[in-house]
């Protein structure tokens, strides 16, 4: 028996047409664990069959582990959503301020099957995880697609050495000769759904893609496969392997994300306020990260004027402009307004910048402070969301 067969026993998938050419193989492990997961979903004529289960509190899960996991309890406690756990081993815990919620912490990859299967009703994962394991379900909606944090992409990576010395895009790496039905293109991956619509969109024919325990990067220096398909943050570990990705590799740029389970948010009761209020909250701290708010008295002869000399200065624009009020002064027993308060709202990047033109422009006494929320009337994503659901 080789030693490569408890990692590679292959299974072979048709994508296309009688005479398949692109394959994928799956290990065994990985093949046992799909088949074995507990869920409520049923198969009916071909389709997922997710009904909304019988209970009236809203579940919301969240990653149990890692760096994914830590990110996301930080949003939470930013946007005044702590969660409380009574046992830190416990995977049941509330928030406080949403209470007719639970929270559940399960692996990222159960939190989006089990939206499908209606055990949850919202999630944060990345975006990759709900592309993979999703597998475009029409039942999920992504309600806010940028969390700020988890980012990374999904991406091809060649090795720099050898017959790929000279390759650097996607086009060029199809049109390699070696490729045939015989001899096909092997891809080492996790993503089983993306890995091969990605090659079968782009035009690769003949490929064959595998998972394996360990480290995908050592994969081509050991002979096991010619590429990987995996997640890349900074691109270290693919360079310090003499990896290399090309042009057109990228499958998918992915970050945290909100994701709801559609017939949760029109069933259950309660669900769609709920998820009105977390987005709300998360629209409001994220849109505040990195903004100053930028307050500055100045002489002038009306509020009026005031503006017009702030609104010649490009970096003091502000949100939808400045706020110009008058500032009082007891002069001879009488309230004065002899000079006028601004404030104006400007990004981190900007920040000295503004703080220059205000003062070219008569400002002084220049106070600054860090914005925690920025609320508008109504939140985009929460019109886009209604109008997801017909609502």
């Amino acid at each position: 028996m080789s030693p490569l067969q408890p990692y590679f026993q292959q299974c072979l998938f048709s994508v296309s047409g009688p005479c398949p050419s692109l394959y994928i193989s799956v290990s065994k492990r990985s093949f046992i664990s799909c088949c074995s997961s507990q869920s409520q979903t049923a198969v009916v004529n071909g389709k997922l069959d997710s009904r909304i289960a019988e209970r009236d509190e809203i579940r919301l899960g969240l990653p149990s582990k890692g760096r994914m996991a830590a990110d996301t309890l930080d949003l939470l406690k930013d946007c005044q959503l702590s969660v409380k756990q009574v046992n830190p081993r416990q995977y049941v815990a509330q928030i406080p301020q949403l209470s007719n919620l639970g929270v559940w912490f399960q692996r990222p990859k159960d939190i989006v099957r089990k939206l499908l299967s209606g055990d949850l009703d919202l999630g944060i994962v990345g975006l990759d995880t709900v592309s993979e394991y999703g597998q475009g379900n029409e039942d999920l909606i992504i309600v806010h697609d940028a969390l700020e944090y988890g980012d990374c992409h999904l991406s091809l990576a060649i090795p720099k050495y050898g017959i790929f010395e000279n390759i650097n895009s996607l086009k060029e790496l199809a049109r390699m000769p070696q490729w045939t039905v015989e001899k096909p293109l092997r891809v080492a991956t996790g993503f089983t759904y993306l890995g091969p619509k990605f090659m079968k969109e782009n035009g690769l024919k003949h490929v064959i893609f595998s998972t394996a325990d360990g480290a995908l990067e050592a994969a081509p220096a050991m002979g096991i496969a010619d590429a990987i398909l995996d997640l890349v943050s900074s691109g270290t570990t693919l360079r310090e392997n003499n990896l290399k990705e090309i042009e057109g590799g990228v499958v998918l740029e992915s970050q945290a994300v909100l994701v709801a389970s559609r017939k949760a948010l029109i069933q259950r009761k309660g669900a769609l306020d709920t998820t009105h209020e977390i987005l709300e909250r998360f629209e409001a701290h994220l849109r505040a990260i990195g903004q100053f708010m930028v307050t500055a008295n100045m002489r002038g002869s009306s509020a009026e004027e005031v503006a017009e000399r702030i609104l010649s200065q490009p970096s003091l624009a502000g949100l939808q402009g400045p706020t110009v009020s008058p500032v009082f002064s007891k002069r001879d027993g009488k309230a004065v307004a002899d000079c006028y308060a601004t404030v104006i709202c400007v990004p981190k990047k900007a920040l000295y910048k503004s703080v220059q033109q205000l003062r070219a422009v008569g400002g002084s006494g220049v106070l600054i402070s860090p914005l925690t929320y920025i609320f508008d009337e109504e939140t985009p994503r929460w019109r886009e969301l209604l109008s997801k659901l017909g609502l």
